[in-house]
C-alpha cells in the first residue's frame, strides 16, 4: 500500500471513530429538553460538535489491537471525552485560565453564564463515571474497578486536576525541564494514558507496552500544544493562540525554544513507536495517532 492510501485509509478510520464517539455522545448526554433544561443543554454544547477527539481515537485503537468490544469502547470513550469536555470547561472559566473561546466557538462560561459552566463540569465528571459504572462494560467486576480507579486517578490530584494546580503555582515562575514533565504528565498527558489504558481494559487488561506508549504520547501532545500556541492562529487553533506568554505560564517552547520543542516531541514519537515494536503491523493505528498527535497543525 502507498504512502498516500494508508494516509487515506487512516483519514478514513478516524473519520468512522469520530462519528460514531459523536453519536455515542448525543445518546448518553441528557437530552436537550429534560429538565433542568438550561443545564443540559449547556452540557450538550460543551461536548458535542467539537475538538478531534483524539482520546477516543487512542481508546478505540488500543482496544482493537487488544481486541475489545466495540460498543464498550464507545461508553468508556464517551466516559474519557465528558472528563475531557469538563475540564476544558472548568480551565476557561475567570478563576482559572479566563479564556472566551473554545472550540471556535464562545466558552460555556460566556455563552451562559459562570454558574452553569461550574454546574456543567461537575454533571459531566459524575456522568462519565456513571457510565463506567454501566453492568455490560466488563465481564469481571475486578477490571470495571481498576477502569474506575484509571479514569479517577488520571482526573483527580494526582492527575489533571493535580497538573492544573501545578501549573497555576508556576505562573511567573522558571521551571526546570524535568519540574515542567512533571506537571504536563498529570495536567495533559494522564488523561491521554488513560483514555489508552482503559480501551485495552474493555478486552481485560493493559500490557506495560501500552501503558509506556500512552505515557509518551500524552507527554508529546502537550509539547506540541505549547509549539503551536507560539505559531498558530486562533482561527485554526479554535482556541486564544499566544495566551500562555501572556500570562506568564512557563511552556517547552519558554524551556526550550520552538526548534528544541520540536525536536523533544519527535523524540517522544519515536518512542511511542518504540514501545509498540513487539506487536508488528497490528499496532499500526496506534503509529499512526502518535504520528497525528506530533505532525498536527491545529
Amino acid at each position: 500500500m502507498t504512502a498516500s492510501a494508508t494516509d487515506s485509509d487512516f483519514a478514513a478510520w478516524m473519520g468512522t471513530i469520530q462519528t460514531r464517539v459523536e453519536s455515542a455522545l448525543a445518546r448518553s448526554l441528557p437530552g436537550p429538553q429534560q429538565v433542568p433544561v438550561r443545564l443540559h443543554q449547556a452540557m450538550r454544547y460543551a461536548t458535542l460538535e467539537g475538538g478531534k477527539r483524539v482520546r477516543s481515537l487512542l481508546t478505540f485503537a488500543a482496544g482493537e489491537l487488544t481486541g475489545a468490544d466495540p460498543a464498550r469502547l464507545e461508553d468508556v470513550a464517551c466516559a474519557v471525552e465528558m472528563i475531557h469536555a469538563y475540564s476544558l470547561v472548568h480551565d476557561d472559566m475567570p478563576c482559572m485560565d479566563d479564556d472566551r473561546l473554545r472550540r471556535g466557538k464562545p466558552s460555556v462560561h460566556v455563552e451562559y453564564d459562570e454558574a452553569t459552566a461550574l454546574l456543567v463540569g461537575d454533571a459531566l465528571q459524575t456522568l462519565a463515571f456513571q457510565l463506567l459504572a454501566e453492568p455490560a462494560l466488563a465481564n469481571d467486576a475486578a477490571v470495571q474497578l481498576e477502569m474506575l480507579r484509571t479514569l479517577a486517578v488520571a482526573s483527580g490530584s494526582r492527575g489533571m486536576a493535580g497538573g492544573q494546580a501545578i501549573d497555576r503555582e508556576a505562573t511567573g515562575k522558571t521551571l526546570s525541564q524535568a519540574e515542567l514533565e512533571f506537571m504536563h504528565v498529570r495536567k495533559t498527558g494522564a488523561l491521554i494514558g488513560a483514555a489508552v489504558k482503559l480501551g485495552a481494559l474493555c478486552a481485560g487488561s493493559c500490557p506495560a507496552a501500552l501503558e509506556q506508549y500512552g505515557h509518551r504520547v500524552g507527554l508529546a501532545y502537550q509539547v506540541v500544544d505549547d509549539v503551536l500556541d507560539t505559531e498558530a492562529s486562533t482561527a485554526t487553533l479554535g482556541k486564544t493562540a499566544g495566551k500562555d506568554a501572556k500570562q506568564g505560564k512557563h511552556t517547552y517552547v519558554s524551556a526550550m525554544g520552538v526548534a528544541r520543542a520540536r525536536a523533544f516531541a519527535e523524540e517522544l514519537r519515536c518512542a511511542a513507536h518504540a514501545a509498540l515494536d513487539s506487536y508488528g503491523q497490528s499496532a499500526q493505528r496506534l503509529r499512526q495517532l502518535a504520528d497525528f498527535i506530533v505532525l498536527r497543525k491545529f
